[in-house]
């Protein structure tokens, strides 16, 4: 309602609306949605489907102005509908883009479409047939509006323009241009005599109307992005835009004056509204029900005033009674008052006697030993002052001896000490170790005793000071005991005026409470005659309850009837309650079976907390581990590397020695000062295995959690075992060639020394080796050539083996040692 402002109704769907139009009733729309375009009803509180057109992603849909016909754009076709029959009467083709827009003529015969062809139609509705037409291939028409009388069309699209055009001559009569913004719609007002324009900025612009050649506009920021739809009301008094960004405006018309458009009649809204029968009858039912509950609640409320009036007469009846009853007991209460007054009377005036008279006495006496008192403070006060004079002159004293004795004593142990100084420089000329040592000793004794002499003059003073001080305080408390004996004098005066005050008070109360009992004989006469009229009222009452009894007869009869309707309710309830609290146990164990679950999950949480800062102590600590053996195996191949270097000087011993005396600087020295760290770090070592051992006890137990995990890597583990096998079978054959190649290689090496030895030449040695096997190499050579050989060769197999083992050890890891090819000495 965009005179109120508010929401009428609304519904939400599942997919996406594309177009929407309002039949001239205002009791239908059509919109197109994805899937289908669906005609639906505006009912009081729902907006209800009743038919459906297979349309896929309709863009455009629009009513005719009698409401009997709807065109709706099926991509580049224009199918036209009864609207009472719900029957395809025409299709228009013609269009070889989208259709964007659909317009009526005021009579209905006519219609005029535009598309993103660049092709604006004029169709007849009788024939279904293209009548008029203006193409223009480089622009896309978005929109467009037509007048009253068919004769002029403006239409917008993507060329930036604003074209007037007269569809009979098919020309462009005249072109506006937009600036930098595409205008995306166009509305021209039901009179014909205002038109607007929205941009693809947001903006709505009014245009100066009949169109000159400038295009002279208005323009009004209305949305952030660009218009999508605009529409004018009926009687061309609103604007409606609706913009991309989701907003819906709407814009009051009205000239520069502030004026309104003015049509020749007000235009009367209907009132009237759809409502389905289902609806109606299920209202009506309603109201049955709610009638006849009003009844039921009408009867109700009679039965429980009756009861009301019952039990407050019973209320009366027993507070009448009560209040003789107090009346009774309030004339004896008061008998009893009056003699126990008389009795306190004669009581209070001896006590306030006897009390005066002790007061003075007691007065007099404090007065005296206060006196005493006082006189016995101020003499021990100078007793204690002249005491604290004597002791701070012998403080005084004391501490100038204690100064002299210790500047004597310090004067003497630095003579003591020089001397010792002396006879220690003479031994640090011997031996520099020793002479810091004595010296550092020599320095710390003499700041000991130092030390000593200060703490002991410190702790004379600081026990004179606290004698002193105590003296002082013993003298304020003293002060402050004579200030309080005052004060207490003091108080004692101001207690006897207080009680002065009281027993003139007292003597006041005594005249109130006569006055009191004055005003209760009057209040007793009062009551009295209250009295009276109550009985007078009870005698009515009387007559009231008889005829209430005979009431309370036919109201027990009904009470019969709905006490038996009440057991037969609660005969219903029972099992319901009995449902109810079965239901609620049930409620409570499962609360409490959460409240646990939530507790153990909390704790389990807790726990595995615990096991990572475990798991990453351990991972870091085998970090660390992995890093020193890193370390090892990097200084062992050093060596091993060194080692292999010194091996060339075998042939000479100077320089063997010297490459081993290297090899002794370069890697043990470095040994041997770390031995000492070491031994520094000893205790470090001992705590570090005690935290060991505590994380290798925590690591059991999660290797326990662990188990399944390790079941599921089982399979990778032997498939990785599998490759590993494979891979050594792959270096045992690699190694059994090598062996072979390297024994002939050291078998024609042998052959060729031994040729060479004997005198024969390189190439006839050659010659001679090439039909031979090595066996038959072997037999021609010497016996000292064949043993070394064979020696050679037992301590290569020996070697090979030594390799073979230390490869098959490590098999079960993921990782395999390199195959290294070492040579083999050939002489």
């Amino acid at each position: 309602n965009y005179e109120s402002n508010s929401l009428d109704l609304w519904r939400e769907f599942p997919e996406e609306a594309y177009s929407v139009a309002l039949h001239p009733s205002g009791l239908s729309v059509l919109v197109g949605f994805s899937e289908k375009l669906r005609l639906m009803s505006l009912l009081i509180d729902d907006i209800r489907p009743y038919k459906e057109f297979m349309i896929r992603g309709c863009r455009e849909c629009a009513f005719s102005n009698g409401g009997h016909m709807f065109a709706a754009a099926n991509t580049n076709l224009i199918q036209v509908f009864s609207t009472y029959t719900f029957e395809n009467i025409g299709n228009l083709k013609g269009h070889n883009g989208k259709v964007r827009c659909i317009v009526w003529s005021p009579d209905d015969s006519r219609l005029v479409t535009c598309s993103m062809d660049g092709a604006v139609y004029e169709w007849t509705v009788q024939s279904y047939k293209r009548e008029r037409e203006c193409v223009l291939k480089s622009c896309s028409y978005t929109s467009l509006a037509v007048t009253p009388d068919l004769r002029t069309t403006f239409a917008v699209g993507s060329d930036r323009t604003l074209k007037e055009m007269i569809l009979a001559d098919s020309n462009i009569l005249r072109q506006v241009s937009a600036g930098d913004v595409v205008l995306t719609q166009v509305v021209l007002s039901h009179s014909g005599k205002m038109l607007f324009t929205g941009t693809s900025s947001g903006s709505v612009r009014v245009m100066k109307f009949p169109l000159g050649d400038q295009g002279e506009f208005q323009e009004c920021q209305a949305h952030c992005t660009a218009v999508s739809r605009m529409r004018m009301s009926y009687d061309d008094q609103y604007l409606f835009s609706v913009g991309q960004d989701g907003s819906l405006l709407a814009f009051r018309v009205s000239d520069k004056e502030g004026r309104g458009y003015k049509r020749d009649k007000d235009i009367a809204y209907a009132e009237e509204v759809l409502v389905t029968k289902s609806d109606l009858e299920e209202k009506n039912t309603m109201m049955s029900e709610l009638k006849t509950r009003v009844d039921e609640l009408k009867m109700e409320n009679e039965y429980q005033l009756r009861l009301k009036d019952m039990n407050y007469g019973e209320k009366i009846k027993d507070l009448t009674d009560k209040f003789l009853q107090e009346i009774e007991a309030l004339k004896a209460k008061n008998e009893t008052l009056k003699t126990d007054r008389e009795k306190e009377q004669a009581r209070y005036e001896e006590e306030t006697q006897e009390l005066v008279e002790r007061q003075s006495t007691e007065l007099q006496e404090r007065e005296n030993s206060n006196s005493q008192k006082l006189m016995a403070e101020y003499e021990k006060y100078q007793e204690l002052q002249a005491r604290s004079q004597r002791l701070q002159e012998d403080y005084e004293r004391r501490l100038s001896d204690m100064e002299e004795a210790r500047e004597r004593a310090l004067q003497e142990l630095t003579e003591h000490y020089e001397a010792k100084l002396q006879e220690k420089n003479i031994q640090l000329e011997q031996a520099a170790d020793e002479k810091r040592q004595q010296t550092r000793e020599g320095e710390e004794l003499q700041r000991q005793t130092e030390e000593d002499a200060d703490r002991e003059i410190l702790d004379l003073k600081n026990n004179y000071e606290r004698q002193l001080r105590q003296s002082m305080e013993k003298n304020t408390k003293l002060r402050g005991e004579v200030g309080i004996l005052g004060k207490k004098v003091g108080t004692l005066q101001e207690d006897m005026n207080g009680l002065r005050s009281d027993i003139q008070h007292l003597k006041l109360e005594v005249k109130k409470r006569d006055g009191v009992i004055a005003s209760l004989k009057t209040d007793i006469e009062g009551l009295k005659r209250e009295i009276q009229e109550r009985d007078a009222t009870i005698h009515d009452k009387e007559k009231r309850i008889y005829d209430l009894k005979k009431k309370n007869q036919e109201l027990e009869k009904f009470k019969f009837v709905l006490d038996y309707k009440i057991k037969e309710l609660r005969r219903q309830m029972e099992p319901r309650e009995n449902e109810i609290k079965r239901m609620k146990d049930q409620i409570r164990k499962m609360e409490a079976e959460l409240s646990g679950f939530s507790r153990d999950n909390k704790e389990l949480l807790l726990e595995m907390e615990k096991q990572k800062l475990r798991l990453d102590a351990t991972s870091k600590e085998m970090m660390r581990e992995r890093q020193l053996v890193h370390l090892r195996d990097v200084e062992l191949r050093n060596i091993k590397g060194g080692l292999h270097k010194s091996s060339r000087f075998v042939q000479e011993p100077k320089q063997l020695k010297e490459a081993v005396k290297e090899l002794y600087r370069k890697h043990l020295q470095d040994f041997d000062q770390g031995s000492t760290h070491h031994a520094a770090e000893g205790d470090m070592h001992s705590e570090y295995g005690r935290q060991r051992e505590h994380l290798e006890r925590s690591v059991a137990a999660l290797r326990k959690k662990l188990a399944k995990d390790t079941e599921i890597h089982r399979q990778d583990n032997i498939r990785v075992m599998q490759e590993n096998v494979s891979l050594l079978k792959e270096i045992n054959d690699l190694r059994q060639e090598l062996k072979k190649t390297r024994t002939h290689a050291h078998d024609l090496g042998a052959i060729v020394t031994v040729a060479r030895k004997q005198g024969f030449d390189e190439q006839a040695a050659r010659t001679a080796t090439k039909p031979l096997t090595p066996l038959t190499g072997l037999a021609k050579v010497e016996p000292e050539n064949s043993s070394r050989i064979i020696e050679m060769q037992k301590a290569e197999i020996g070697r090979l083996r030594r390799e073979l083992e230390s490869v098959r050890r490590p098999a079960s890891s993921s990782r395999l040692p390199p195959v290294q090819s070492t040579p083999v000495p050939v002489q």
